[in-house]
C-alpha cells in the first residue's frame, strides 16, 4: 500500500544540493563519476593499444565496443544477482574485477584475441553491480529527489566521459598506452576501496529503513527460488512481458540508439565535407555538451509534472535537428544541430518516476541492470545499422534518417504515454518517514 505522503513527494521539486546531502547517494555519485572517467580512459587506450599492435581499424573498433554487447547477455543470465546478494560486496567486487582487468591488459602481453575475450568476459558482470548501485540509489532517494539523482548521474556521466577522453589522449601521449591502462586500474581500485570503506553493509533489499514488499513480488528477486541463471531468465521474462515496463524501456533505449548511429558517422561526415583536421572531435563533443545542459536546465528549473509533460517534445527535439544533416551543413550549423539534439536527451528525466513506479520492489536491481545493458547493446548496434544506410544515401542522408527515426519514436510514445496529473498535497499526519529522511516501517521503497 502506498503511503499518503508519496503523491506530494512526486510533484515537489527539490534541489541538487539536497540530493547530494544524502550520504549514500553522494558516495555512489562520486565513485560513479570516477569510474566513468576510468572507463573512457580504459576503452580508448585499449583501442589504441590494439591498433598499434595490429594496424587494423576493424580490430581497433572491435576493441572499442567489445565491452558493450556482452552486457545484455550478462543481464539476462546473471541479472537477478543484483537483488540476491549484498550491494556493498557486489559494487566493490565489480570495481575490483574491472581494476584487475585493466591492470592485466597493462602488464600481460596477451594475444589480441585473448585480450578481447577477457574484456568481453568481465563485461558480462557489469549489469550486476550497476544494477545493485542503481537499486541502492532508488532506495536512498524518494520522489523528485530520485529523478534529480538520475539527472546528476547523467550530468556527471557526460562530464566524466569528456574528461576521460581528454585525459586518455594526454596520458597516452605522456606515458604510453600500457601505463595509461595502469592509471585506469588505479582509478577503479580507488572506487572499490571507497565503496568498501564508506558504504554500510546492507542485505539484499535493505535500504537503511524497513521497506515493505511491493505488489507482484520479485521477478527472480532476492528470495527467488532456483539458481541465478534460471532466476535471471525468469525475472527478465516477467519484466519484458509487462507492457508498461517494456514500453518504458523501449522509450529509453531507442532514441539513444538512433542518435548513437548518427554519432558514429560524424568522423566520416567531417572527412567528406573536408572540415579542418580535428573538427570531427568538436562535432562529437557537441552531443554530450548538449546532454549536460539539457539535464541541468530541465532537471533544475522544471517541476516534476512539467518534465513528464515534455517527454514527447524533448524526444522529438533529440531527433528533428539531425534531419537537417540532409542539407549537408557546415561546421557551425552542424555543431548547433548536434547541441540541440543532445539537449533533447533530457526527455529521459520525465520517464524516471513512471519507470520506477512500474517496477516490482524486489526486482529493481535486475530491471535497472537490464535497462542499462539493453541500452548499451542497442547503442552498439545503432552505428552498424545507420552506417549501412550511409552506403546508399551518404553520411548526411544517413544521419538525417537516424533523426527521423527518433522523431517517429516520439510519435510512438505519444500514442500511449500519459503524464500523471498533479495530485493535491495531503496532510503529513500519517507520515511516511521516520524523521531521519528514511522510510518508516511498512512504507514501500520508491
Amino acid at each position: 500500500m502506498t503511503s499518503t505522503a508519496e503523491p506530494a513527494q512526486s510533484h515537489h521539486r527539490v534541489t541538487y544540493r539536497k540530493v547530494l546531502a544524502e550520504p549514500r547517494f553522494r558516495l555512489l555519485f562520486w565513485t560513479r563519476a570516477v569510474s566513468i572517467t576510468a572507463d573512457a580512459l580504459r576503452i580508448t587506450t585499449f583501442s589504441v593499444l590494439v591498433f598499434a599492435a595490429t594496424g587494423s581499424p576493424l580490430l581497433s573498433a572491435v576493441a572499442f565496443g567489445i565491452g558493450f554487447v556482452p552486457q545484455l547477455f550478462g543481464s539476462l543470465l546473471l541479472g537477478s544477482l543484483a537483488d540476491r546478494l549484498p550491494p556493498r560486496a557486489l559494487i566493490t567486487g565489480g570495481y575490483a574485477v574491472t581494476s584487475a582487468t585493466a591492470l592485466m591488459l597493462a602488464l600481460v602481453r596477451m594475444p589480441i584475441g585473448a585480450s578481447l575475450g577477457v574484456v568481453a568476459l568481465v563485461s558480462l558482470a557489469t549489469p550486476v553491480f550497476h544494477g545493485a548501485s542503481s537499486r541502492l540509489v532508488a532506495q536512498s532517494l524518494e520522489g523528485d529527489a530520485y529523478v534529480l539523482g538520475r539527472s546528476l548521474n547523467n550530468i556527471a556521466g557526460s562530464g566524466a566521459q569528456l574528461f576521460g577522453l581528454a585525459l586518455g589522449g594526454a596520458v597516452v601521449a605522456a606515458l604510453g598506452p600500457r601505463r595509461a591502462l595502469a592509471v585506469s586500474a588505479a582509478l577503479y581500485l580507488g572506487c572499490a576501496l571507497a565503496i568498501r570503506i564508506r558504504l554500510p553493509s546492507l542485505q539484499p533489499g535493505e535500504s537503511g529503513g524497513a521497506p515493505g514488499g511491493a505488489p507482484g513480488g520479485a521477478p527472480g528477486g532476492a528470495r527467488g527460488e532456483g539458481g541465478a541463471v534460471r532466476a535471471s531468465l525468469r525475472g527478465a521474462g516477467l519484466l519484458l512481458r509487462g507492457r508498461t515496463v517494456r514500453r518504458l524501456m523501449l522509450a529509453q533505449w531507442l532514441p539513444p540508439a538512433f542518435v548513437a548511429g548518427a554519432e558514429g558517422l560524424l568522423v566520416a561526415y567531417a572527412g567528406e565535407r573536408h572540415f579542418a583536421p580535428g573538427w570531427y572531435a568538436v562535432l562529437m563533443g557537441c552531443l554530450p555538451v548538449g546532454m549536460l545542459l539539457g539535464d541541468l536546465l530541465v532537471g533544475r528549473l522544471l517541476r516534476p509534472p512539467a518534465r513528464e509533460r515534455l517527454v514527447v517534445p524533448l524526444t522529438a527535439l533529440a531527433g528533428l535537428p539531425l534531419t537537417g544533416f540532409a542539407a549537408e551543413p557546415g561546421v557551425g550549423v552542424s555543431s548547433c544541430l548536434l547541441l540541440l539534439s543532445g539537449f533533447g536527451y533530457a526527455y529521459g528525466l520525465g520517464l524516471q518516476r513512471p519507470f520506477l513506479d512500474a517496477l516490482p520492489q524486489e526486482g529493481q536491481g535486475q530491471a535497472f541492470g537490464l535497462l542499462g545493458s539493453g541500452g548499451m547493446t542497442l547503442q552498439g548496434v545503432g552505428p552498424v545499422c545507420v552506417g549501412s544506410v550511409a552506403a546508399g544515401t551518404g553520411t548526411g542522408g544517413a544521419i538525417a534518417v537516424a533523426g527521423g527515426a527518433v522523431a517517429l519514436t516520439a510519435g510512438w510514445i505519444l500514442t500511449w504515454y500519459a503524464p500523471t496529473p498533479p495530485v493535491p498535497v495531503p496532510s503529513r499526519s500519517t507520515g511516511s518517514e521516520n524523521g531521519t529522511g528514511q522510510r518508516a516501517s511498512g512504507s514501500p521503497a520508491r
